[in-house]
């Protein structure tokens, strides 16, 4: 980390009685960290559009592993990017619904297919990707 640089910010006082309140429920003991992870997360979110960018990150999948062959689509589509895919977990939610996590790491415009894919396979209820950059300092926005 680099040196720290004091900054005033002006904000509407309810915006700012709001934004303590939802920090407090976070654990957040003061204002400024917040703030560095409010900023860090717009940073990476923004790095990992970039559709070149190596990211890492999970994909989250609820599915009833009673639909007609389902089990046998993701398990093949996993397999068929195994490049992505770093390590999965699996976990019976009740006698239909499954939970599937797969941890991924690869260039984002591949992970994001894979993710799509994946995610829109018949039988999949829910699913979401969640993506990060593995990198230790964020690349300049240009």
């Amino acid at each position: 980390m680099g040196d720290l640089t004091r900054t005033g910010v002006a904000i509407d006082s309810d915006l700012l009685t709001r934004f303590d309140r939802f920090i407090a429920k976070q654990g957040y003991t003061n204002r400024s960290e917040a703030f560095r992870d409010r900023i860090r997360d717009r940073l990476i979110n923004a790095a990992v559009e970039d559709p070149d960018a190596l990211v890492v990150g999970s994909i989250t999948l609820i599915y009833d592993h009673h639909s007609r062959l389902l089990p046998d689509k993701l398990t093949k589509l996993q397999h068929d990017h195994r490049e992505l895919v770093i390590a999965t977990t699996h976990a019976h939610l009740d006698h239909h619904t499954c939970l599937e996590v797969l941890v991924v790491r690869g260039k984002s415009s591949k992970v994001q297919k894979l993710a799509d894919l994946l995610i829109g396979t018949k039988g999949v209820h829910h699913g979401r990707l969640v993506l990060s950059s593995p990198k230790t300092s964020l690349p300049k926005i240009a």
